[in-house]
């Protein structure tokens, strides 16, 4: 199975310090919808992980996250493209749980979901903790310039990031990338 796990807030759609806590409040980063569509139609299946402390801070609830996730879907079906699953952790930084990223929890639920190892599978965030989760369940870390990671445009990664991590302009670049690497070269 060809899978790539997507981070969403500040990946997907722009990000907020003030959270995103409705669907109005919901929009997609340029480009990003279509680049998706992209990898379903080279063959990828997209997976989201991503933490939702507002929904344990009490900033809005799970019908609230349902209709982003709604709205989301149906712009992204628009561009003939489509999410195969939303994976989320619900807890605020002080619940001490394992799904949030950076600990691998909502990764190690998305192998056993789909019934797959994910040692290479890509991840791309926008933030280092998305790529520590993925990283430390095999994943392979590629970092977008948009949302939290449009901080580091023009500079070298820090030493914390995981050791091979790709940088990406944006997610239709990875998506480029991705989709150009999996193209069988032919023998001249």
């Amino acid at each position: 199975m060809k899978l790539v796990i997507l981070d969403r807030d500040g990946t997907i759609n722009a990000d907020s310090d003030e959270f995103i806590k409705s669907p109005e409040e919901w929009t997609p980063l340029p480009g990003a919808l279509e680049a998706i569509a992209r990898l379903n139609h080279a063959g990828w299946h997209t997976v989201i992980a991503s933490n939702q402390s507002g929904l344990g801070r009490g900033l809005f609830d799970v019908a609230s996250l349902n209709a982003m996730h709604a709205k989301m879907h149906k712009m992204l079906s628009a561009q003939g493209g489509r999410i195969d699953a939303v994976f989320y952790c619900p807890h605020s930084p002080d619940e001490g749980c394992q799904c949030r990223k950076p600990l691998p929890g909502l990764f190690e639920q998305i192998a056993e979901r789909f019934g797959v190892d994910l040692k290479g599978t890509p991840v791309v965030g926008d933030g280092l903790r998305d790529l520590q989760a993925g990283s430390l369940a095999g994943c392979e870390p590629h970092l977008v310039l948009t949302g939290k990671g449009a901080a580091l445009r023009g500079q070298a990664l820090p030493p914390d990031y995981p050791s091979g991590t790709q940088v990406h302009e944006d997610l239709a670049a990875f998506a480029d990338w991705l989709i150009a690497r999996s193209i069988p070269k032919i023998a001249t």
